[in-house]
């Protein structure tokens, strides 16, 4: 999309003319190219593929906001009047805190952009990926992979212009293997906010087989002890928990509405000492994006450090009302209003390898990978079911268990870390929250707790 197809003199007009009239205006276009293929058993299921346009328009009047959105650019006049309408027919009390106004043109990461590439080769990757998971027990496989590349421009009444194009890639498997009426699933996905040269460059044969081999290996798993144990969390399960339990209760509007354990705990201790934990934008992984929703630069945001609540994420209203500065977590859709999430959210990793984290553990359990759960931010509670599972016994990694789950209260969970990894890994997934999905990424190095409540998986 060029500046001339845009028109972006008619953006600048919409602004120039709502001056006397809001407090505050602001303008996203985007223009996106999609790609969507998901192959079942080695068919092709569905392909699903094309461009969107849209644009949408804020406007902030007497404290209220007004939102409206079009996929007719040339219509956006029209769409701000609209906005200023509701604007001035509802009553409020939004604030924006200051953010520096930012003039900045950001180009595509991607060496490879994946319209470049022909639909023939990524249905190739995923066959390959498909193919490799073709392992004895395994009955059924499913390979998802989704690609959008695209440029958003951004502008608003406090002198913001931003031009931003962007690229992600992503390739999920999911295997199931069966034997003797017993069924396991595995699951693998890799990507990353570049080209398609995040999931071409990555050991498909591996992702693949590594998929399968967990389902297999469940199979023949024992069920799982019940009640208080020592436990070692993978990195992908302590992303898991980082982003569910801590990072959803440290987002602003959640702190706001009541709804977060974290609440009135600002600059007290939360977990122990080796728990540092940060969410960053502006880093290399899935969830990757250099300027929010609202223009505000991403930049690393260190939520607790050495176990004390520093930091929360927030958008501009968010922050107002808080009194901090707000944090670059303001994110959505071009066609839905900006709520605050998370981006890339992860623990720091520590200095200890592995075999350190499970010596001297006469009894434990090591936690893999996620099947989902659940967690009450308000409350402080959790539950996860963990992917895949092992009994530690004696220092050492022993038979595997199946259907697991750990439970407790987030904030227990974090005090009892006593030890982290030196490892470290960012998984690649989407966050729902409002309705609205975000690209996430979330993860940390493997970690220690000293007890945990573990049962069999609900």
């Amino acid at each position: 999309m060029t500046e001339d197809e845009l028109d972006l003199d008619l953006l600048k007009k919409t602004i120039t003319s709502l001056e006397k009239r809001a407090d505050y205006t602001d303008i996203r276009v985007n223009e996106s190219y999609n790609t969507a293929i998901i192959m079942k058993d080695s068919k092709i299921q569905e392909i699903r593929s094309g461009s969107d346009l849209g644009g949408c328009i804020r406007v902030l009047k007497g404290g209220a906001w007004g939102f409206a959105f079009t996929n007719q650019i040339s219509k956006i006049g029209e769409a701000a009047e609209s906005a200023l309408k509701l604007a001035n027919s509802l009553q409020s009390d939004v604030e924006l805190s200051d953010a520096r106004p930012e003039v900045d043109t950001v180009k595509c990461l991607a060496k490879l952009k994946p319209s470049d590439v022909s639909m023939d080769e990524k249905k190739e990757i995923m066959s390959d990926a498909d193919s490799a998971a073709k392992i004895p027990k395994v009955v059924s496989t499913t390979v998802n992979y989704v690609d959008t590349e695209g440029t958003t421009t951004f502008l608003n009444s406090e002198g913001s212009f931003l031009t931003i194009e962007e690229s992600r890639v992503a390739m999920f498997l999911n295997a199931v293997a069966s034997d003797e009426g017993i069924i396991q699933f595995g699951h693998k996905s890799i990507g990353g906010a570049k080209g398609f040269e995040a999931v071409k460059n990555e050991d498909i044969e591996k992702f693949g087989r590594t998929a399968a081999s967990k389902a297999v290996r469940l199979l023949k798993a024992n069920s799982p002890p019940s009640g208080s144990f020592p436990v070692v969390l993978d990195s992908e399960l302590t992303g898991v928990f980082i982003h569910e339990a801590l990072g959803h209760a440290t987002e602003a509007d959640l702190i706001l509405q009541n709804d977060s354990i974290l609440k009135g705990k600002m600059g007290t201790q939360i977990g122990s000492k080796l728990v540092t934990i940060v969410d960053d934008a502006s880093m290399d992984a899935f969830g990757y994006y250099p300027y929010d929703a609202e223009g505000v630069k991403t930049r690393e945001n260190v939520l607790v450090k050495d176990g004390t609540l520093v930091s929360l994420m927030s958008s501009r209203e968010t922050a107002s009302k808080l009194g901090i500065t707000p944090s670059g977590n303001a994110r959505s859709a071009v066609g839905e209003q900006p709520i605050v999430r998370m981006s890339n959210t992860y623990l720091k990793p520590g200095d200890q390898t592995f075999d350190e984290l499970v010596e001297g553990m006469k009894t434990g359990i090591y936690l893999k990978g996620s099947r989902g759960g659940q967690v009450d931010t308000g409350k402080g509670i959790f539950q996860f079911n963990a992917a895949e599972s092992f009994m530690i016994e004696n220092g050492e990694v022993k038979e595997p268990l199946r259907d697991v789950s750990l439970s407790g209260n987030i904030l227990e969970m974090l005090n009892h870390v006593d030890a982290v990894g030196s490892d470290f890994k960012l998984g690649v997934g989407f966050c729902g929250k409002s309705g609205q999905t975000v690209p996430v990424g979330d993860g940390g190095p493997h970690v220690r707790v000293t007890r945990a409540m573990v049962g069999g998986a609900m």
